[in-house]
């Protein structure tokens, strides 16, 4: 039988990769004199959160709403800390960094960001639609229209977006860490020859769960009314909620069957749109990727193993 491996996730930040395990988060960042940093965010339960965690689509919202909060933790400190000198910082800074009114605020912050973004690619489709509603009317041409500039919309932002120096870095690190865990999931060696090798692109993708719920969406909307406008843009607000909810379960399935033959299928839309949001790595940003990942381990090795001692001795 095969070893059952863990779970392992990340993200980019600004020239860094944040991974994420069970217990805890950790970002590796290259500074300008080119020294390595690390971050620590171990996770806590919300305990508000708790009771819908294992509800089927409600539990996608509380996935949202921690991995928001940890991201834009790993963000911030990402970004003051890339140009700081480490010989000149303040003792007191990063006692600073953890206060609870930072962590309330930076938390609110990528929650919001997030859902305005949503608002955004969900109420600009909508509206562009009904302007051609005088040619292009009827339910099912309306929906279609919409989720063809929905998806337009979404597909030409990011496209745009990558083609900025700052973003064309932040997706090669976002490559880094898809490619790290690639390896780790094949069993091969974290070296960088052997991370060169291996796929950027991965299933559990947060940029494939965006994409999915563009499609959901569009899938949603047949079953809403499409006129007249005011309406059509209520329902598509209060649709968000389930939206977000299939689309992780949507994410969840596509991982599952990612290595039978026709079901791996399903998740090759979200493939597509990382060929855009990820960008190959160089060495160094590599590098990075496996410094993140390997204290990652390390510390998670360390949590399991005191847990372990607090059981035996209870």
């Amino acid at each position: 039988m095969d070893k059952i491996l863990p779970i392992y996730g990340g993200q980019a930040v600004i020239e860094g990769v944040m991974m994420g395990g069970k217990h805890t988060t950790v970002t590796a960042v290259r500074r300008n004199d080119q020294s390595v940093t690390y971050f620590e965010v171990p996770k806590k339960e919300m305990r508000a959160l708790a009771p819908f965690r294992k509800i089927p689509v409600i539990r996608g919202i509380a996935a949202i709403i921690e991995s928001s909060a940890l991201g834009t933790k790993h963000l911030n400190y990402a970004t003051e800390v890339y140009d700081e000198d480490p010989n000149v910082m303040k003792k007191e800074e990063p006692k600073k960094r953890f206060n609870l009114e930072a962590i309330i605020g930076l938390t609110a912050l990528g929650i919001l960001s997030f859902l305005f973004a949503k608002f955004v690619f969900t109420l600009v489709p909508a509206f562009a639609a009904s302007l051609f509603e005088p040619l292009i009317s009827g339910t099912v041409a309306q929906v279609l229209l919409e989720g063809f500039f929905k998806i337009l919309l979404l597909v030409g932002y990011v496209y745009f977006v990558s083609l900025t120096p700052m973003m064309k870095r932040l997706f090669q690190y976002h490559g880094a860490e898809h490619k790290v865990i690639n390896t780790f999931e094949s069993g091969a060696d974290l070296t960088v020859a052997n991370v060169r090798k291996h796929s950027r692109l991965h299933y559990r993708c947060g940029s494939s769960y965006i994409l999915f719920t563009a499609i959901i969406s569009i899938i949603l909307y047949f079953f809403v009314p499409a006129e007249p406008l005011t309406l059509r843009l209520l329902s598509r607000i209060a649709l968000i909620p389930l939206d977000l909810g299939l689309a992780y379960e949507i994410l969840r399935l596509t991982n599952k069957v990612r290595h039978i033959p026709v079901l791996k299928w399903l998740g090759y839309p979200g493939l597509w749109v990382q060929l855009l949001t990820t960008k190959d790595p160089d060495d160094k940003q590599i590098e990075i990727g496996i410094y993140a990942f390997k204290e990652m381990r390390r510390k998670e090795k360390a949590i399991e193993q005191k847990q372990s001692l607090v059981r035996q001795v209870l």
